[in-house]
């Protein structure tokens, strides 16, 4: 039948059988500009936003789901045959697409790597602690029944000249994907009550449809093909929807905000706004900058704590930190006051903070990783309960008799306080005389007493040193 209808028709037999139909190119470029948005949305937030990259799991998951993305397009664009070529060379094996590529390397991994985000969801956000298993080697345990099973089928080599296996195979296989799509339905489905704020269960429960229609029209694919494999259009038919599935699914499987929730908020902002850099911001932290007190001069005297708290000198310590590349300390502790505004009751926002303070402060080798001793690290790491709201306490403490033997000693004789000396009481002469312009010196308020009188306020100030 092959045969003839290439006598008959020229080359359409030919096109089903070895590929390169036009059908097979227009879903080889819906499955490249897939790729093209999918890395384009993932690095967007560093290359636009100039964000720093992470460390540890919250960027090796995302850069591993773009990996197995990538495996799982390539794959079926060699294990369906969509160009021309012919078989001959190892590197064109069935074996090693339409099995490695397309198993452990491709969906198997996206599907692990997702279930490896909700595991920490789940025990973040559920169990209130980090989870107990580093990601590192959870998600490798993920992969071993993908393995197992692709060496199984390495070993029988059931693989026709089409790269389709018998019915013996293709059910174990299909009910391993089913099975993993289920795990994660379950780990969603038992957090699906938290109130999460950056989108987590959405992308979760979108992830599980595609995955699911995926497989659904796979399975669909495969049976038609094994009952009418003579069927020239339902070969060519059958290609173009599973690449054109696999592209969809690539592209809407992906998701930065279990990892990564700050970055997911960046991706979606303005370029020129930088407020939303801080965890502060997306959760919707009270603003500090908005106290204002500027007749109010600061004493050197008083404690670096009680200094702190004010948001100018704040700025201007932070400031003079980073000058001396030890920033971590005084942004540290910005982000745990931050942390302390959130109200012990609404603990989702709560561990938000807690989780971000974690990565980017607490973890071993974490970006501004900082000096504390390993026994408040390790408290705080192993922690029963993420929204205690002493959580930061012993931390902190440490961080602030860092600072002050340090940071505070050099701050007083730098450039840093100098110009902030001169803002404060550029500020103070402004704030009284808008108190002097307001003054009313009509004869009927003649009598005001000294201690009312304006010009007699300066005795009582505090000056800068």
């Amino acid at each position: 039948m092959g045969k003839s209808g290439c006598a008959k028709g020229g080359c359409s037999s030919s096109c089903a059988e070895v590929g390169g139909c036009p059908s097979d190119y227009v879903a080889l470029s819906v499955s490249v500009i897939s790729l093209i948005l999918l890395l384009a949305r993932a690095a967007s937030p560093f290359y636009i936003h100039k964000v720093r990259r992470p460390k540890g799991s919250s960027f090796w998951l995302p850069a591993i789901q773009l990996l197995a993305s990538f495996d799982l397009l390539l794959s079926l664009v060699m294990s369906l045959r969509i160009f021309k070529y012919t078989s001959g060379h190892w590197w064109r094996s069935c074996y090693i697409w339409a099995v490695w590529f397309e198993g452990p390397l491709g969906f198997g991994l996206l599907l692990s790597s997702r279930i490896t985000q909700a595991f920490q969801l789940y025990h973040i956000f559920l169990r209130r602690r980090l989870p107990p298993i580093r990601s590192y080697i959870f998600l490798p345990l993920l992969l071993l029944p993908w393995v197992a099973l692709s060496a199984f089928i390495h070993l029988r080599r059931p693989l026709n000249g089409r790269c389709h296996m018998g019915v013996n195979y293709i059910i174990p296989s299909m009910s391993l994907h089913g099975l993993y799509i289920a795990a994660l339905v379950a780990f969603t489905g038992a957090i699906h009550h938290i109130e999460f704020r950056f989108h987590e269960l959405k992308d979760l429960w979108r992830g599980i449809l595609v995955s699911a229609t995926s497989i659904a029209i796979w399975i669909v694919s495969y049976v038609l093909n094994e009952i009418l494999e003579e069927t020239e259009w339902l070969q060519v038919t059958s290609r173009f929807m599973l690449l054109l599935s696999a592209g969809v699914l690539v592209l809407a499987f992906f998701s930065i905000s279990s990892s990564q929730p700050l970055v997911a908020v960046m991706s979606l902002k303005n370029k020129e706004n930088q407020d939303f850099s801080t965890m502060g911001w997306a959760l919707g932290i009270p603003d500090t900058e908005q106290y204002r007190e500027p007749a109010k001069i600061l004493d050197p005297n008083e404690p670096l704590e009680k200094l702190l708290l004010d948001k100018r000198f704040l700025r201007s310590f932070m400031a003079f930190a980073d000058s001396c590349m030890a920033g971590e300390s005084v942004h540290f502790y910005d982000e745990v006051q931050q942390h302390d505004k959130i109200p012990v009751s609404d603990t989702v926002r709560r561990i938000y903070m807690a989780r971000h303070i974690i990565q980017k402060y607490i973890t071993a080798g974490a970006s501004m990783e900082v000096n504390i001793s390993h026994r408040s690290r390790q408290d705080i790491l192993t922690t029963a309960d993420l929204a205690h709201p002493d959580l930061f306490r012993n931390a902190l403490n440490e961080i602030i008799q860092l600072m002050k033997m340090n940071l505070a000693r050099d701050y007083w004789s730098s450039m840093f306080f100098m110009k902030f000396r001169e803002e404060v009481n550029m500020k103070t002469v402004d704030h009284e005389s808008e108190q002097l312009h307001g003054w009313n010196f009509s004869p009927r308020l003649s009598s005001v007493h000294c201690t009312d009188d304006p010009f007699h306020q300066h005795s009582g100030n505090i000056e800068l040193q």
